[in-house]
C-alpha cells in the first residue's frame, strides 16, 4: 500500500513538467516531504484542460454517511476495482493523477518496520492513477478526497512491499484523465505495474 508520499517541488517546476493549465487554491499547497492521510495534496483532474485542485487523502464516497470512511480508503486496488462499491461508479467518471515526486514504505521483517524512501531516478515527478469524488458534510459543504490506485510492484522495490502505486508514462496521463475519450476497457489496461527504474533507500523512522 502507500501511505504517506511527497511532494518537494515548488508549483511553477510542477506545472510545467505537467503542463497544467489552472491550480486552484494555490496558497493552500506548501512542499512536503510527509503528505499523510487526511491532508490535502494537488490532484489533477481533465476540466477543458489539465485543473489542479486540492483534495483530502482517502476517498469519502458520496453516497457515504460520514468521513470517517475516508480513513478505509487512502488506496485502492486496481485488480478489483470494478467490483467494489465505493469504486466502481468513479472509473468511467472521475478518474485523477496524484501528483508527488516520491513515496514511503515499510519492509516488514520478523521484528520491526524498515521505512524506505522511493523516488525516479531523475527525481522527475511521479503521477500516480487515482479516482476522486466530493461529498457534502452536514453544513453542505463540498469535499473532495481522492485515492491511490495499486498495483504489484515495479523491478527493483518488489523487496520492500508487495504493493505499489500505480504510476503513469505521460503519455498515458491524458487517455486517464479524459474520461470521455477514454473507455473503461482502455483505461483500465493502463493500471499496469511500472517499468522503469525507480531508486529507494532506507531512511529513519
Amino acid at each position: 500500500m502507500c501511505g504517506r508520499k511527497t511532494l518537494t517541488r515548488d508549483i511553477q517546476s510542477i506545472i510545467e513538467e505537467m503542463a497544467i493549465e489552472e491550480w486552484q487554491d494555490q496558497d493552500l499547497f506548501s512542499p512536503s516531504f510527509n503528505i499523510a492521510p487526511t491532508q490535502l495534496s494537488p490532484i489533477m483532474i481533465d476540466h477543458m484542460g489539465r485543473r489542479v485542485k486540492p483534495m483530502k487523502w482517502g476517498l469519502i464516497p458520496n453516497w457515504s454517511k460520514d468521513a470517517a470512511m475516508g480513513s478505509k480508503l487512502i488506496n485502492a486496488r486496481s485488480e478489483t476495482l470494478l467490483q467494489k462499491p465505493s469504486f466502481q461508479n468513479l472509473v468511467p467518471r472521475k478518474r485523477c493523477v496524484v501528483i508527488t515526486d516520491g513515496y514511503y514504505e515499510w519492509k516488514r521483517t520478523s521484528s520491526k518496520s524498515i521505512p524506505f524512501y522511493i523516488h525516479h531516478p531523475d527525481n522527475k515527478l511521479l503521477p500516480m492513477a487515482g479516482l476522486w469524488d466530493i461529498w457534502k458534510n452536514e453544513s453542505d459543504e463540498s469535499i473532495y478526497s481522492y485515492t491511490v490506485i495499486t498495483t504489484t510492484p515495479a523491478p527493483g522495490v518488489e523487496h520492500i512491499h508487495h504493493r505499489m502505486p500505480v504510476i503513469l508514462k505521460p503519455e498515458n496521463i491524458n487517455p486517464w484523465l479524459q474520461v470521455h475519450n477514454t473507455s473503461i476497457p482502455n483505461a483500465m489496461d493502463l493500471l499496469k505495474p511500472y517499468k522503469e527504474p525507480l531508486q529507494s533507500f532506507q531512511v529513519s523512522t
